[in-house]
């Protein structure tokens, strides 16, 4: 008994320590994440498992590197371009930036709608679409940066519950085991496709900016001064690591799941998440297919808050606007206007007809274009030793950096060459 409590304890610790890389992390795998993973297993099976090894060490590098950015600076990604590059990089990123997570935000709003309409059919779509943004818009003004981060954590365990789909439709593991250390590719467009398109939601550039500048928010809410060294950095990398490694280890099960139950059923076609829902009912009963619904809208709550700030923050950065989730309203009006602007475009996509799958395919895009153009930036921010002082990147980071750089590069040149072939 004395150990179990002991271990309670420790676990208990350890969540509370996790922090800016644990959710960032989880808002990775949200609901167009989820709709792009399901596609991929729908589709190939379990021919793109391989894809959670490899990202994990290439979105693990780039974050860490934007954490380290954001605690030595003591400024975000934005405030940083700012400062030390032209203007006209600044306001490229933000052109490039702003459609894309409003996109984004839409996509999952509908996502998080049209699920819930599954679970109870008596609610229209919109209705859910709706109550959903408003709730989002009441949390995120009306609680203080401490308290959402609170809420952000426990959100993420909505995402455990893919952990759980899998063991109850008994894949074959042997055939598991074999394609995820044995990578599979098939040079057809399809095939191609998929693969850019889980490298755009698992390599976001939103990412980037929300994970410095909650290093920034994490560090000025501690209660006593923080010096940068080596030790902090190591927390700080821990943290990151578990977060990325969480997100990844979702997204292994979500392949997992759509490519032993869709797949194998020969439903191949699989455009949203409400269809991949649905179709985990006849295929694997109905408790798989609850806990699928319920991680969608988990995940929403907890991505859509990420992708809002992210936006709200890159504007208030560029302009000079008093900004932080810890401010009141009064305090900091053009941060939560944009914040809400931004949520309230996102649900207004729903109205306007804009399906969510033209959403995504916009949104990877714009997220193909501009992730080669940020990773080249952080690559060389963290290696200015102006900005970084001692803190630059060591050998290992560059060279994780440098093939991220090469693989989402070659990722934008072939997701442009099929969408313009």
């Amino acid at each position: 008994m004395k150990e179990t409590t002991k271990f309670s304890v420790r676990v208990k610790k350890i969540f509370r320590q996790l922090g800016p890389g644990l959710i960032t992390g989880a808002s990775d795998d949200d609901p167009s994440g989820i709709a792009t993973y399901s596609q991929a297993g729908a589709g190939f099976g379990f021919a793109t498992l391989w894809t959670a090894l490899i990202t994990f060490p290439l979105m693990a590098s780039i974050q860490e590197m934007c954490a380290r950015i954001g605690m030595v600076t003591q400024e975000g990604l934005t405030g940083t371009l700012k400062k030390h590059y032209s203007k006209f990089i600044l306001y490229m990123m933000m052109l490039f930036s702003f459609p894309a997570i409003i996109l984004n935000i839409g996509a999952d709003i509908q996502g998080m709608g049209a699920v819930a309409n599954l679970l109870v059919p008596q609610v229209p779509v919109a209705v859910f679409c709706t109550v959903f943004t408003i709730i989002l818009i009441f949390c995120i003004v009306r609680y203080p940066y401490q308290q959402l981060v609170k809420i952000l954590k426990w959100l993420c365990l909505a995402l455990l519950l893919y952990i759980i789909v899998p063991f109850l439709v008994k894949p074959d593991w042997l055939d598991v085991l074999k394609h995820t250390f044995i990578p599979t590719i098939h040079f057809n467009k399809e095939f191609i496709e998929i693969l850019v398109a889980i490298l755009g939601t698992t390599i976001s550039p939103y990412l980037f900016f929300w994970q410095a500048t909650m290093e920034v928010e994490d560090m000025a809410h501690s209660t006593r001064r923080v010096v940068v060294n080596r030790r902090l950095l190591r927390h700080m990398k821990t943290d990151v690591n578990i977060g990325m490694l969480f997100s990844n280890f979702v997204m292994f099960f979500l392949l997992l799941t759509t490519g032993s139950v869709m797949f194998k059923a020969g439903m191949h076609k699989i455009d949203t998440v409400e269809q991949a829902a649905k179709a985990l009912e006849p295929l694997a009963g109905k408790l798989s297919y609850l806990l699928f619904a319920l991680g969608v809208i988990g995940t929403g709550f907890l991505a859509i808050p990420v992708l809002a700030g992210t936006l709200s923050y890159i504007i208030a950065e560029t302009y000079g606007w008093e900004q932080g989730l810890d401010k009141k309203f009064q305090q900091a009006r053009g941060f939560y206007i944009s914040l809400i602007v931004s949520l309230v475009i996102g649900l207004l996509l729903h109205f306007l007809g804009i399906s969510p799958i033209d959403a995504l395919l916009y949104t990877a895009i714009l997220y193909g274009i501009t992730s080669p153009v940020m990773i080249a930036i952080i690559l060389h921010i963290s290696n200015n030793k102006k900005i970084m002082g001692e803190f630059t990147n060591r050998r290992w980071s560059n060279i994780t950096g440098i093939i991220t750089l090469v693989l989402m590069t070659a990722s934008a040149f072939a997701l442009l060459y099929f969408q313009f072939k």
